[in-house]
């Protein structure tokens, strides 16, 4: 069986390089964009630094803009993609900045629940979070039975998604609220998953 207190799993997310929607601080969801030449810079000179841990998975969410950043990042592997990571429907809001929103009366309101309110014409982040929780579920339940027979075996899962992605799983799993876990385009955070099924917790994080 699988040992949680046995077993190291290492958790690396990692949002996705800078496209032009990101440059322009636009909402971007369910519009599949590519990543600029500029963001695609940015992410070979943080590897270059070293920034990104070696992993011995590596999953990501279906949209081009994660493809591409597993693609750099992590070229000698071949990511499975988790359909269910795809960033949250903005609706309404969607490819636009604060400055085309600001006087629209439901952005306000948005604004004013703290960011609660669901997107009109779009998702819900409650259903969002959980929409990324069954992703992350298949994803441990594959990690967990490679590895349930060597209870001493530890890995690093390397997961390319979206900034809302991580938002929603660590805010679900970590310590802290939805907005505390924002990061910036090719940064992430690292962290150390215990337990299993109802019990599972993300611990020690740390920003990349």
């Amino acid at each position: 069986m699988w040992n949680s207190s046995e077993n190291q799993v290492t958790l690396v997310f990692i949002r996705h390089g800078q496209t032009q929607a990101n440059k322009e601080r636009r909402y971007l969801g369910k519009k599949d964009e590519s990543l600029l030449e500029s963001g695609k810079e940015v992410l070979l000179s943080y590897k270059e630094q070293n920034i990104y841990p070696t992993v011995e998975y590596l999953f990501t969410s279906p949209m081009k803009r994660c493809v591409e950043t597993a693609n750099i990042l992590y070229p000698e592997l071949c990511p499975v993609v988790i359909p269910e990571w795809e960033e949250i429907d903005f609706g309404r809001f969607e490819n636009k900045n604060y400055e085309e929103l600001k006087d629209d009366i439901q952005y306000q309101a948005w604004l004013e629940s703290g960011g609660v309110l669901d997107f009109p014409e779009g998702e819900s982040r409650e259903k969002f979070i959980l929409r990324c929780k069954r992703g992350f579920i298949r994803i441990c339940d594959e990690v967990r039975q490679d590895i349930e027979s060597d209870s001493s075996k530890s890995v690093r899962v390397g997961m390319i998604v979206h900034g809302g992605t991580i938002m929603a799983l660590l805010s679900l799993y970590g310590e802290k609220q939805y907005f505390d876990y924002q990061v910036l385009n090719g940064r992430g955070y690292i962290c150390n998953l215990t337990g299993w099924g109802n019990s599972m917790q993300i611990k020690e994080i740390t920003r990349i």
